[in-house]
């Protein structure tokens, strides 16, 4: 029997405590999404039998965390639920490194969930979390993000489509900085000769056009571009059939100011010029 979609949309925020869970509700609710913070898990198939026959409840986030407890091992049982009611469910994972968690916590003097060492504590609920992240449609890490930034990802979030349409976010960075944690793709650009050892450029970005026509000049960058946005392509589907319904795409250079800027960019005109749905977001370009 053919289980009929329900008309509505639910959307899951989780992830580690501390790193951002409220903000990411705050967000949504002032996108006009219906939003419930820590529901029982044992009362969100019941919950989600309601999205969709009341126009209020058309679309809806709800807020789960370890504080959950022993019901939160039967939250993977409960997901699976969701999919039998017909219900079109997203999960947004959000993360941060671990030493930014544990100095959030000692800053708010908040205690943490697990109620133990902040550090101990850190470590076993990444632990219990690792299965529910390898199953999110998106993780957003909130390492450096600010609340303006957290909410501009979520916005470009709820374009997710019901469809097998992949959503793709390509994102420059300084390795000096650290990867980003949502990363799905990681590229190391740094095999080009750095701009910023070019006087004339050093104070400019990959966003200034002098610093592209540098890029552009260098030898091998034309093939690499063309080369890796196929590679790209080629990728998608394989992501798509595994349920995969988000990517994150991540292009890194020493300081990400101006090689990974500037190829961030390209690759999102040469995405963005087959049809596909792609955002751009460069993290350290003002640092």
């Amino acid at each position: 029997m053919t289980v009929k979609k329900k008309k509505g949309r639910i959307f899951i925020i989780t992830g580690m405590s501390g790193a951002g869970k409220s903000q990411a509700l705050k967000s949504f609710e002032d996108l006009g999404f219906y939003c419930i913070d820590n529901l029982p898990i044992s009362l969100i198939p019941e919950f989600a039998g309601l999205v969709g026959d009341r126009r209020y409840l058309r679309n809806v986030a709800l807020g789960i965390d370890i504080r959950e407890g022993r019901f939160f091992k039967d939250f993977i049982r409960t997901l699976d639920d969701l999919g039998k009611l017909g219900m079109d469910y997203k999960i947004i994972f959000l993360d941060a490194s671990d030493e930014v968690l544990m100095q959030r916590f000692s800053e708010t003097r908040h205690r943490h969930p697990l109620g133990k060492n902040i550090a101990a504590a850190v470590r076993e609920e990444r632990h219990l979390l690792t299965e529910l992240k390898a199953r999110a449609n998106k993780v957003i890490d909130t390492t450096k993000l600010t609340l303006g930034e957290l909410k501009e990802i979520l916005s470009s979030t709820l374009e997710l489509k019901r469809t097998a349409e992949m959503t793709l976010s390509v994102i420059s960075f300084g390795y000096k900085y650290g990867i980003p944690l949502d990363a799905d793709l990681v590229m190391d650009v740094r095999f080009l000769p750095n701009p910023y050892y070019v006087p004339s450029l050093r104070k400019k970005t990959g966003l200034d056009a002098p610093v592209g026509t540098y890029l552009r000049r260098q030898p091998g960058f034309k093939n690499f571009l063309k080369s890796y946005t196929e590679q790209i392509k080629a990728l998608l589907p394989l992501y798509i059939r595994e349920g995969k319904s988000y990517l994150t795409i991540a292009i890194g250079c020493t300081g990400g100011r101006h090689r990974s800027v500037y190829i961030a960019g390209e690759i999102v005109r040469n995405l963005a010029a087959g049809g596909f749905s792609v955002s751009e977001y460069h993290r350290d370009i003002r640092k």
